[in-house]
């Protein structure tokens, strides 16, 4: 098997219907083999009814695989343990891909030169951008909507793909480990990073990725994201994901690195972000920094959280090591 496509879905039937469609008509050249794993990580409606029907319109192309524990990285790793391509390419449910995607975002992967490779997320429908909404230049926020454009010209990258299009060597999951289960979204969680996370490991190691603008997702904007309260939301859980995402610091004589460094945010970081949010003129910049003020305040919470985590699992395992072992 030459390429597998790796589709995890949770309650969306009818969206992942006209993915799967798109997907399903992918035009690839003769001699490449592939396949589609759908993981369903736990849907209540009719999602395993509709993989089905598709395996029955596409004898061999189509896998259907039940992840029960709930999260989106533990979809994603259930999805690249089945696979049984060289190549996994990932999507996601509520997405339209162009008809030469698959070909266009695998075919730099073939030579073993990079490790992953990431296309372009664009919005599927037309919509009205708020006044406060900056989706190009420095204040870019179209992130949060999961769009990913780089440009028109393909090459080298050091920016991570998103979840929604982007492909890696399965050998490097076997190489660096798979996506991580404390990152990313899971029962109501707006925690995130899971995808990128992965890329930006890869790179540490010295690997390289490549952006594709011709292998194009079309993904879909609900107007309920369309709201400050919403990208406010993603702000501040983007700063717990980044905090998460780091490796944790050791003790400082005892005392936690996070009441060292809260404080620090909190004279240095907070105050120039405040100030740029209450005083800036154009709203697109004032509501960026009013972003990184949530994301400020998201780091300083998951500070302590992880910390306190920490401390609990230490003082359970020292008792439990202390304890009298029966007979």
């Amino acid at each position: 098997m030459n390429v597998s496509v790796i589709l995890c879905t949770y309650n969306r039937c009818d969206s992942l219907a006209n993915a799967l469609e798109s997907v399903a008509a992918s035009s690839v050249p003769e001699g490449i083999e592939w396949e589609i794993v759908v993981v369903d990580n736990n849907s209540t409606d009719q999602t395993r009814q509709v993989v089905e029907g598709f395996g029955r319109r596409f004898p061999g192309r189509f896998r259907y695989v039940l992840e029960s524990q709930q999260g989106l990285c533990y979809a994603r790793n259930a999805g690249v343990r089945v696979a049984q391509g060289a190549i996994l390419v990932f999507t996601d449910d509520d997405v339209i891909v162009h008809q030469n995607w698959l070909q266009n975002i695998s075919s730099s992967l073939r030579s073993g030169k990079w490790a992953g490779a990431g296309g372009r997320v664009v919005a599927a429908n037309e919509f009205k951008c708020p006044s406060w909404l900056a989706l190009e230049g420095p204040f870019n926020l179209g992130g949060v909507l999961a769009l990913f454009d780089l440009g028109e010209n393909e090459g080298d990258t050091r920016q991570p793909p998103f979840g929604a299009n982007m492909a890696f060597r399965k050998e490097m999951f076997e190489k660096y480990g798979y996506f991580r289960t404390d990152l990313d979204r899971s029962a109501g969680s707006m925690l995130s990073n899971g995808d990128t996370e992965f890329g930006r490991r890869l790179m540490s190691h010295g690997e390289r990725l490549w952006y594709q603008p011709s292998g194009v997702v079309y993904h879909g904007v609900p107007e309920s994201r369309l709201t400050k309260s919403y990208f406010l939301r993603f702000w501040f859980n983007l700063g717990r994901s980044d905090f998460r995402e780091g490796r944790r610091r050791p003790d400082v004589y005892g005392i936690p690195r996070w009441c060292f460094t809260i404080p620090k945010l909190a004279v240095t970081a907070l105050p120039v972000r405040a100030f740029n949010w209450l005083f800036a003129l154009d709203p697109k910049r004032r509501f960026f920094f009013k972003g990184t003020v949530w994301m400020t305040f998201g780091q300083m919470v998951e500070m302590r959280k992880v910390w306190t985590e920490a401390r609990t699992k230490k003082k359970d395992s020292s008792s439990s090591e202390g304890s009298p072992r029966l007979p």
